[in-house]
């Protein structure tokens, strides 16, 4: 079962701060950072007190402060954070949060342009609180705006969801663990310094801290997790790689395939040694469908990045590609198929060949 925590909107998988209302006090790129704020009360440069957040100057005329965030994962969206940790006298007592899907890399105009959708409604904030709101819609969007009234500081936005990644670059060879694509931690033994979940983050890591690790092992057995790919596909390799791992990598991998849930795991590459501070690789054995793929480490330790590279099958592209149509904003739907040239057509009734040629 996929978790509907992932943070859409975190740095660490490419979300941006596109464009802001003010910043006069704090940057806003501070809002997506991935780690949770601190505060030293020393800290004051030429605009004041130093905030790890985003913070505008006193509002004296009518209006709102706001900042519009691209989601480094397009998704739906199930819960809204917007914490206003250390923010006390200068939090912003009334918030808002609206979303829109546009495509590709819009520039102002275009999201200025955009339907914007209201997620959260006009809700009190509370200072120095990770304030919590629901999200009550089932469509995929690619940007959110938060909306403060009037002005103040917000130390992190968290966009917590579902990736539902955009099917049209799924058509070939692609990383099918990967975060982006759709790729989910499904089981972990063990996370007691970091989360798994960062193997499957894009780029390579930038420390020990960016990847996944067990504590140490004291009893028999071994640790493992297990990995649900973006949808049924054939696997051609895995790489493993150990980067920043050096006295706490595995001695020894071993991984396996599963067609369904409920079917025997296979093995598809033998328990192998593997070297630390570096990237491993090896062919698996041929699989024409694998759904979820089971990586053993012996007996203990961890590592950066798993990619583990193959095909869609192409029942499993058409089916992600209508998927993502049935989710996505009416307008922006339509625009799509319109641009392929299958406006007029229900999704429903899209043949398997149309829904592949929409696939880039």
């Amino acid at each position: 079962m996929k978790r509907t925590d992932l943070n859409l909107a975190s740095r660490a998988l490419g979300g941006s701060v596109r464009y802001v209302s003010d910043e006069f006090f704090a940057p806003c790129e501070a809002l997506l950072f991935p780690e949770n704020p601190v505060h030293d009360t020393t800290t004051f440069g030429p605009h004041g007190k130093i905030y790890d957040g985003w913070e505008t100057r006193r509002r004296r005329s009518p209006g709102h402060d706001w900042a519009v965030v691209a989601l480094g994962v397009p998704g739906v969206l199930q819960e809204i954070v917007v914490d206003t940790a250390f923010f006390r006298g200068n939090f912003p007592p009334e918030v808002s949060v609206e979303a829109t899907w546009v495509d590709g890399a819009p520039d102002r105009a275009a999201l200025d342009a955009a339907e914007w959708i209201t997620v959260v409604p006009n809700s009190a904030a509370r200072g120095d609180t990770a304030n919590t709101y629901r999200v009550y819609n089932s469509q995929v969007f690619s940007h959110v705006r938060l909306n403060i009234y009037p002005d103040g500081g917000v130390a992190r936005l968290r966009v917590l969801g579902t990736a539902v990644p955009d099917p049209r670059v799924l058509g070939d060879r692609i990383d099918l663990a990967a975060i982006h694509h759709g790729g989910d931690i499904a089981e972990c033994s063990d996370m007691f310094y970091s989360d798994a979940r960062h193997l499957l983050y894009p780029g390579v890591a930038a420390s020990m801290a960016d990847g996944w690790e067990t504590a140490r092992r004291r009893t028999a057995g071994n640790d493992y997790i297990v990995v649900t790919l973006a949808g049924p596909a054939e696997l051609e390799y895995v790489t493993i790689d150990t980067g920043y791992f050096l006295g706490n990598a595995p001695g020894r991998v071993r991984l396996s395939a599963q067609r369904t849930a409920t079917s025997p795991w296979r093995e598809i590459v033998p328990e192998s040694p593997i070297s630390p501070d570096a990237r491993n690789r090896f062919r698996m054995t041929a699989d024409p469908e694998v759904t979820a793929v089971r990586v053993d480490v012996y007996p203990d330790g961890g590592f950066s990045r798993l990619r583990l590279m193959g095909k869609l099958l192409p029942e499993a592209l058409s089916q992600a590609i209508a998927h993502w149509l049935e989710r996505l904003p009416k307008g922006a739907s339509s625009k799509v198929l319109s641009d392929a040239g299958l406006g007029g057509i229900a999704v429903k009734e899209l043949r398997q060949d149309q829904l592949l040629s929409l696939a880039w």
